[in-house]
């Protein structure tokens, strides 16, 4: 019965490259129990909205990686779970894909289905989540809204960059970067941020500024 409920998208591709994105789509409606009319017109549906209609009759093998995903993406679909996990869909793929996969996530989640969304790319987290949870080694050192933690760990965030023999120059063009004082010590140069982006806010909770 939880299985019925829960659409899952794993990083690694859970496709069959010899077949088409139709044929794909097909095979892994039957395992969600769909059958006749009903599954083929849920695989139209689902092609139309990762975007492969026109490529539905290809082979797998022949789609770049972003469309690869999207495929992948749809197989997860084909039953309209009320909860879709997402294992860090955008891996290695193409801006425009990228793209259509960010913009699907959040017009999925717009027409009612949760969405639990695992990424490395912060400014994906930040652009597309209502609730953010970071976690390193295998913890969860802090869970809010992107307001919230910006809010409570972003103010006065002081990052040290290290130049050893070189000269410093840093700029920022983010609005929700902005440097309030600076400060030089030898060859490392600090920086006191009033608003980070999750990013800066990760780095400081880990304490990995210099580390990495």
């Amino acid at each position: 019965a939880v299985k019925q409920v829960i659409g899952v998208v794993p990083q690694d591709l859970a496709l069959y490259e010899d077949l088409t994105a139709k044929e794909n789509l097909l095979f892994w409606g039957q395992m969600y129990g769909l059958s006749g009319k009903s599954l083929n017109s849920r695989v139209d549906e689902v092609l139309e909205q990762i975007g492969l209609v026109d490529k539905a009759k290809n082979q797998v093998k022949t789609y770049s990686g972003g469309m690869k995903r999207r495929v992948n993406i749809g197989a997860a679909l084909l039953h309209k779970p009320a909860i879709l996990i997402m294992d860090e869909p955008t891996v290695g793929i193409d801006p425009q894909s990228r793209r259509h996969i960010l913009d699907s996530v959040k017009e999925l989640n717009r027409a009612g289905m949760t969405v639990l969304y695992t990424t490395h790319y912060m400014e994906e987290a930040q652009k597309i989540c209502d609730r953010v949870g970071i976690m390193d080694e295998g913890k969860v050192l802090v869970t809010g809204s992107v307001e919230e933690l910006l809010a409570k760990h972003g103010k006065e965030t002081l990052v040290l960059i290290e130049r050893p023999g070189g000269e410093t120059r840093i700029s920022t063009n983010d609005p929700l970067r902005e440097v309030t004082s600076a400060l030089e010590a030898g060859d490392v140069t600090g920086l006191r941020v009033e608003r980070a982006d999750l990013e800066t806010v990760f780095l400081s909770l880990t304490g990995k500024w210099l580390r990495d």
